[in-house]
């Protein structure tokens, strides 16, 4: 496979906005893995997840000149829009539908996964606190922590040194000691 050509946020905002397919390859490529990890906290069947992943870059594929970069950063702007097919695709009649007719079986299962699993961060109110932090502080800590980026993947996904990645991890971890103590 060739190595796709980098871009700065501004340059492929750009690029997008002018239907560059190169553009669309490097965005699906370098943040599908956030993306998806957004979706499957609203909708954890991995299938419709996928599905919602590819209806979240049409969407903004096709909406890309609705992005305005003085409102906030590409991933921020993308992450809502993948929010938003999550929360519409829980809100649609199919659905609902599938989820009235789900199979026992797979209930069983799921309740089983969920007796191994580790506390669950949003049932002791951790998200709550991370989002009342900075913008820039709670979206390292969303990539990091939540997601399970490496420092370097979410320099590429902000666009920002590895080095400002770091500090504003610890400056956002200093924060969150202070709303616990």
């Amino acid at each position: 496979m060739a190595q796709l050509k980098t871009y700065t946020e501004d340059a492929l905002t750009d690029a997008l906005k002018s239907h560059d397919k190169d553009a669309f390859e490097y965005l699906y490529q370098n943040y599908k893995g956030a993306l998806f990890t957004v979706i499957l906290q609203i909708i954890p069947d991995r299938e419709i997840a996928e599905d919602v992943l590819q209806e979240a870059f049409i969407t903004a594929w096709k909406n890309i000149d609705k992005y305005d970069a003085a409102k906030g950063r590409l991933f921020t702007w993308l992450f809502n829009v993948t929010r938003n097919c999550a929360i519409n695709t829980t809100r649609s009649k199919n659905y609902k539908s599938q989820q009235k007719n789900d199979s026992f079986d797979n209930y069983v299962t799921y309740v089983d996964e969920k007796e191994n699993a580790v506390l669950n961060i949003n049932q002791i109110g951790l998200r709550k606190q991370v989002h009342q932090l900075r913008e820039d502080y709670k979206n390292v800590v969303e990539l990091s922590y939540f997601n399970g980026f490496t420092h370097e993947e979410i320099s590429k996904i902000l666009n920002v040194p590895v080095g400002t990645v770091k500090t504003r991890l610890r400056n956002a971890l200093i924060e969150l000691r202070k709303q616990f103590v």
